[in-house]
């Protein structure tokens, strides 16, 4: 049963230069997306809602990154989160499309997301075919699993972003 939440970007931190700094906390209610990610993709993803997005930053590229998500109160889990029009499907509206690297048994809608992202993969790219497509999204889930064994960035899967709901942070 999803649990109740606010839709609400945390925390963006700049450096010096007014420029993107990770980490980057978000939290908001997942909701349904274009159901491409389950059906065409084998990779089902969970969709944060406009308002989400619209509070990202301008000086957050269209891209791939990857972190921890949590799903309401449950485990942390890898996370790798696509930002951006999907190019591949010619997509108007921006999304933030977050795959938590774990097996779910049943959809999620309506729960809280928490996320820290903490690096960014690559930029955002159309692909010839969506084997190319999957080909990138399952190198990308890869290159993620390795990236967050790193102690500097494993050290962030037990964050109090995730142990803590009144966390200021």
């Amino acid at each position: 049963m999803p649990g109740s939440c606010d839709d609400l970007v945390v925390e963006f931190l700049k450096d010096s230069n007014n420029s993107m700094k990770f980490p980057y906390f978000a939290t908001g209610c997942v909701v349904k997306g274009f159901g491409r990610g389950s059906k065409q993709l084998g990779i089902p993803t969970a969709n944060y809602p406009e308002d989400v997005v619209d509070k990202l930053p301008s000086a957050f590229d269209n891209g791939v990154y990857y972190g921890w998500a949590q799903v309401d109160d449950g485990p942390v889990y890898k996370m790798v989160m696509s930002i951006g029009n999907n190019p591949y499907y010619n997509n108007e509206k921006k999304t933030m499309e977050t795959y938590v690297i774990n097996e779910f048994e049943n959809d999620f809608y309506g729960s809280n997301l928490k996320t820290i992202m903490l690096g960014h993969l690559r930029p955002m790219t159309s692909f010839k075919n969506l084997d190319e497509l999957i080909t990138a999204i399952k190198k990308d889930i890869a290159d993620a699993k390795e990236l967050l064994e790193k102690p500097e960035e494993n050290m962030y899967k037990s964050h109090q972003f995730f142990n803590n709901p009144n966390v200021k942070l």
